[in-house]
């Protein structure tokens, strides 16, 4: 995530938005039972000169949803905001065990370059490389599964990526 904040106003920010983003839902009686939600993890930005352990930023994350999201909302499936594959597994596991707060929700992913890097790095565009590719991505998705039911042990599933940052400097969608 672009910038030099820190985790606590990673964590402001974020409850600010999401309480704008729910009373608006509210207001317009969207059904959320029948929603999910995909937002950031709450992580300090880049360039913050402070580190945070993966425990601070799964007890920021939760603490931010706790205040905000209705426990009627089902599942949070968040993003990988630019983190490598191993850190987005081990943030995500980190969120699911923390007791910081009480997590009424689904809490698990919806990455993109977090989940593919490995699986495009070993297929290499190559007729021949398509099942390397199937089994990278494979490994990276059942790491992520068990970080949803907090049961991944980090460093134990390594990808062609590796733990090759995926962040990229003022990135847009």
């Amino acid at each position: 995530m672009d910038g030099s904040h820190d985790l606590e106003r990673a964590q402001k920010v974020t409850e600010v938005v999401l309480a704008f983003t729910y009373k608006a839902l509210s207001d317009h009686h969207v059904f959320l039972e029948g929603s999910l939600l995909k937002p950031n993890m709450v992580l300090a930005g880049q360039s913050c000169p402070k580190k945070y352990t993966p425990q601070q930023a799964a007890d920021a994350t939760v603490q931010a949803l706790s205040r905000t999201v209705p426990a009627a909302m089902p599942g949070v499936c968040f993003l990988s905001g630019g983190q490598s594959e191993e850190e987005a597994t081990v943030h995500l596991d980190a969120i699911n065990k923390t007791t910081v707060a009480k997590k009424p929700w689904a809490l698990t992913f919806s990455y993109g370059r977090a989940l593919q890097a490995s699986a495009i790095k070993a297929w290499g565009g190559q007729d021949g490389g398509v099942a390397a590719g199937q089994d990278e991505l494979l490994k990276r998705a059942r790491a992520n599964s068990a970080a949803s039911l907090g049961t991944y042990s980090a460093g134990t599933v390594s990808g062609a990526a590796g733990s090759q940052g995926l962040f990229v400097k003022n990135h847009q969608y």
